[in-house]
């Protein structure tokens, strides 16, 4: 099992190109990074977690230029969007962007994906929060086929081009893996309609047989071998004995919170969880 981090890629904290190379040089497998382009003042949107909004929602670097920062700084550290907010983001540049990365990376990015919960932050890109999903399925599908197709063209509801060359292709065959996130039924249809792996949260609790059972479920009811679906936990215990009932069950990884804080009090964080990338390997 993959045991790697999510961390917040802020201004004021450690780059994210020496928090990758700690990260490889102490045996994690991964990073991901979250994204929010912009919070809206109005703050309409009560914040999911509770209270007042964290600081590190409004300063974070763009996802695809601070992974490409940390991908030029390792070697074999896979790195991903955890989440990406796919209905703020044009779907022929964002293709782009994630081919690019991927081919430059040789084949380590891991696309991570939401429909998003700031209603104000969606509809300053023209996304409704009633259409998110819709529009979320629309891009995935649309940058699917300019990853794989020669020659590729999307005709929907949101995403409408007749053919067009988009290149670089990916260095991952057929496209780098998609994993959404999200805890409820109506996500794993989506995961199993048209992603590769399921990335649940664990605030609500999490059982690991219990989703493992889950998604094969969902994924037999539509007639897709639940082997070619990874889970990956977002915000996993840093406990070993929790982390090895993960591996049990056969989870494919999971992903251990760095926190907000200074550049030491990172790195000291790594130093002190750096044995659980040992403990479920």
């Amino acid at each position: 099992m993959d045991v790697g981090v999510f961390y917040f890629p802020v201004d004021y904290g450690i780059n994210v190109a020496e928090l990758a190379k700690a990260l490889e040089d102490r045996g994690f497998g991964s990073l991901y990074v979250p994204e929010h382009t912009h919070i809206p003042l109005s703050r309409k949107t009560p914040f999911p977690g509770g209270g007042e909004l964290p600081k590190r929602y409004a300063h974070t670097h763009d996802p695809f230029v601070a992974l490409a920062f940390a991908a030029a700084a390792t070697k074999k550290l896979k790195i991903g969007t955890g989440i990406c907010l796919v209905p703020q983001h044009e779907p022929i540049v964002t293709a782009k962007a994630i081919a690019s990365l991927d081919m430059l990376s040789n084949g380590r990015f891991v696309f991570g994906i939401g429909g998003g919960w700031n209603v104000d932050e969606m509809e300053n890109h023209g996304a409704t929060h009633k259409d998110r999903f819709k529009i979320m399925r629309e891009h995935v599908l649309a940058m699917k086929a300019l990853w794989t197709e020669e020659e590729a063209s999307y005709h929907g509801q949101f995403v409408n081009f007749d053919p067009v060359w988009s290149y670089p292709k990916p260095a991952q065959r057929p496209h780098p893996p998609i994993v959404l996130g999200g805890e409820s039924d109506h996500t794993l249809k989506r995961v199993v309609e048209y992603c590769d792996g399921w990335f649940p949260r664990t605030r609500a609790g999490f059982d690991p047989v219990e989703a493992k059972a889950r998604l094969a479920k969902a994924a037999n009811e539509k007639g897709r071998d639940p082997r070619s679906l990874t889970i990956t936990v977002f915000g996993a215990p840093n406990k070993a004995e929790v982390l090895e009932s993960y591996a049990r069950a056969g989870i494919e990884g999971a992903l251990l919170a760095v926190p907000d804080g200074t550049r030491d009090e990172i790195l000291a964080f790594l130093d002190k969880n750096a044995a659980l990338t040992k403990v479920a390997a």
